[in-house]
């Protein structure tokens, strides 16, 4: 009987959704690419985490489009996308920027910031798209930027990798972190690194209501 629903549930995705489920595999494996890093530092590892990010937005772009082009979409396949969206574009980017050396504890609330942003952003968009669609089938705009314009933070990380301009240390000292751009600050007992500043930048717009970026 399990095994029957197992099944069940399968069947009710759409072509377009197992792009999506591609998208959130993408995430996951940056998250191990990152975890591996940590272990044994090797910036190949970091490559590959933010590869698989943007290989992970490829998926996103051809969920849409191929939802579109056989016209079906579903609750369920709006539900998937914005959990994907959360590993890969939300929980993998800060897992990359802690990884590189942005691991002071301002740091780590800076992420934790963005993450949370990320679920804000997506939370508000898939309780107001029929309003925003405004009566038509497609949404026109986006309130705040989207959440896979992290993919931009990404492409900052990855320069910063191919320069050699990350750290692997994780002890949070006034050395730890000097390769990255920027360097590192201590503020009051805990460590700042400018460089995570971006995050902060980043979650704010996303979860700004005055923002409307038209959706292409």
């Amino acid at each position: 009987m399990k095994t029957g629903k197992h099944l069940s549930m399968i069947r009710e995705f759409q072509l377009a959704d197992w792009f999506t489920l591609g998208n959130a595999a993408c995430g996951v494996g940056a998250l191990f690419a990152v975890m591996t890093y940590l272990q044994t530092p090797d910036g190949l590892h970091l490559w590959f985490a933010c590869g698989l990010v943007a290989l992970a937005f490829v998926f996103d772009v051809f969920d849409g489009r191929v939802a579109r082009w056989r016209q079906q979409t579903s609750l369920l396949g709006r539900e998937l996308d914005s959990l994907a969206d959360v590993i890969s574009f939300g929980v993998a980017p800060a897992a990359i920027a802690y990884g590189i050396g942005m691991n002071g504890l301002w740091d780590r609330l800076i992420l934790i910031y963005f993450v949370a942003c990320g679920v804000s952003r997506l939370a508000r968009y898939n309780i107001t798209a029929e309003t925003l669609a405004d009566g038509g089938d497609k949404v026109k705009y986006f309130e705040g930027t989207p959440i896979p314009s992290s993919l931009l933070l990404v492409g900052v990380m990855a320069i910063a990798v191919t320069l050699g301009a990350v750290d692997t240390g994780l002890l949070e000292t006034a050395e730890n972190g000097t390769r990255l751009w920027f360097g590192a600050v201590e503020i009051g007992p805990w460590l700042l690194h400018p460089l995570v500043l971006m995050f902060a930048l980043s979650g704010t717009l996303m979860i700004s209501r005055t923002l409307h970026i038209p959706k292409l």
